[in-house]
């Protein structure tokens, strides 16, 4: 059939006809409700993350309301073309058909790209980015195209608009260049415009965290100094193997091989760079995943040249997808919670997290859906019992963005005031007025909340066996007249984490 002489096609269809089908299940993300926040707070800038994800869920809010489908749109498109592009990858690397089928179905059988277009995070656009930059990068010097340098910066400036990793990856292929006969294709100056738009593209942003004393690197220095699990080399990579599917880990380690033994070694030399970086900083396994795609497309091509038979050939791709599917829900939920947590145990899958944070009966991906409409009623439900003058002057103190996000997303339904906190980015919008006198709070004792309340008192408690087990079993404190002002006591409440 002719369709099946366009895999790209194909399996881009695939991909955004599965996440149209399961994107919408459970419920909203942690990360999402606090992407909402910022997107009705609309800055050139935040303390954790550049603007772009939360201008793209300003405009999902304006364009599909409340649609949780329509909030993951965005993911979804990213998902199918980053697997239409990786199938394409192959082609460009030289790749047959068989080449460009494997590469892509690899992509759709690794969970991690799987997840990567189920939520919006500042990673939805990381991977299909990394890789099309170094397709950029690879016309530029392979066919002596000097404007691919040009798309090349321009992809690299506006997936720093989304995420700041893809600098890393920026050193790491520079590293690659210059260990190669390629660095000579650096001394032409189209390579040095593609830099200066990699720069211009951001300036804004850079500024704004120039004007707020650079909080991202108070923030990732918190990361690599105690938040984020320190893993040793082999340990990293049985993490990225996991992370991607251990059935498809021959694919993307010969293409470590293949590239090694060729004149692209620059991107060997590039992935080797960047675990070294990873390992250094104290990276979590995701925070390089954009380079496996080149990696598999690379490996889809050495397996396609060394694996000659037709039933070998159809065995490899049968092997793959199996363990896709079988995957599969472990990126997209499909199942029901309950169903969930059986297949998963069957399978014998203990959730794990990259943070030094405990982890309950879920991933965390799948953990941080839950809780927030069960919190969000506690605390409405205690507000409402409030005599109409605590109502004017109560606010929920959050501990996180999570709980804030939630309060302002689902709090209307109450009518609750907007929440505050002093994580990440509510630091920086303050107290809102708020002096203390009737605050709700989740968490903690009512002994070391006396020592700045006049008075506490449990008003709810959260409980919520699916949610992070810092989410749940907590306490709903009422508490009143605070010793000093909310104001005067701001910047204690400050945590950028």
């Amino acid at each position: 059939m002719r369709i099946l002489q366009r895999p790209a096609l194909v399996l881009g269809l695939v991909a955004l006809a599965l996440h149209l089908g399961a994107n919408g299940g459970y419920d909203y993300f942690r990360d999402e409700l606090y992407f909402i926040a910022c997107g009705n707070h609309l800055a050139w800038g935040y303390v954790d993350q550049p603007p772009l994800v939360p201008w793209i869920a300003r405009l999902a809010r304006t364009l599909t309301g409340d649609s949780l489908l329509g909030l993951r749109l965005v993911p979804a498109l990213a998902a199918a073309g980053l697997a239409a592009l990786t199938a394409d990858a192959a082609r460009r690397l030289g790749g047959g058909l068989f080449a460009r089928w494997l590469a892509g179905i690899a992509i759709l059988a690794a969970p991690f790209f799987v997840i990567g277009g189920l939520l919006l995070s500042t990673d939805v656009l990381q991977p299909i980015a990394w890789l099309a930059l170094t397709l950029a990068i690879l016309e530029a010097i392979e066919q002596d195209r000097p404007n691919a340098w040009l798309v090349a910066g321009g992809i690299a400036g506006v997936a720093l608009l989304s995420k700041y990793m893809i600098a890393f990856y920026l050193v790491a292929l520079l590293a690659g260049l210059l260990a190669t006969r390629y660095r000579t294709a650096l001394l032409r100056p189209t390579p040095w415009l593609g830099i200066a738009l990699i720069l211009l593209i951001p300036l804004p942003n850079l500024l704004w965290q120039q004007q707020h004393g650079w909080p991202f690197l108070e923030l990732g220095a918190a990361a690599a100094n105690g938040k984020n699990v320190v893993f040793g080399p082999l340990a990293y990579l049985g993490e990225e193997i996991k992370m991607l599917n251990p059935m498809t880990a021959p694919i993307w380690l010969a293409g470590l091989a293949w590239f090694a033994l060729s004149p692209r070694r620059w991107i060997t030399i590039a992935w080797l760079v960047l675990m070294a970086i990873m390992l250094v900083a104290h990276g979590k396994p995701y925070y390089p995943a954009g380079i496996y795609p080149i990696l598999l497309a690379g490996g889809a091509v050495a397996v396609e040249r060394s694996l000659r038979p037709v039933w070998a050939r159809g065995l490899c791709l049968a092997a793959v997808a199996a363990t896709g599917v079988i995957l599969l829900p472990l990126g997209l939920p499909i199942l029901p919670i309950e169903q969930f947590i059986a297949y998963q145990r069957a399978l014998g899958i203990v959730p794990e997290t990259a943070e030094r944070s405990g982890i309950g009966i879920l991933p965390q991906y799948y953990a941080d859906m839950f809780g927030w409409r069960e919190m969000t009623a506690a605390v409405g439900t205690a507000y409402q019992a409030l005599p109409p003058e605590d109502q004017a002057r109560a606010v929920f103190l959050a501990g996180n963005y999570g709980e804030a996000g939630a309060i302002d997303f689902y709090g209307a339904a109450w009518h609750l005031p907007p929440a505050i906190s002093g994580h990440n980015n509510y630091y920086l919008w303050g107290p809102a007025g708020h002096d203390g006198s009737v605050v709700l709070r989740l968490g903690g004792t009512r002994e070391a909340l006396l020592k700045s309340y006049g008075s506490v008192e449990a008003v709810g408690r959260i409980e919520q066996p699916y949610a992070m087990p810092y989410e749940t079993g907590l306490p709903l404190w009422l508490c009143r007249d605070r010793k000093r002002s909310l104001e005067a006591d701001w910047p204690e409440f400050k945590h950028y984490d």
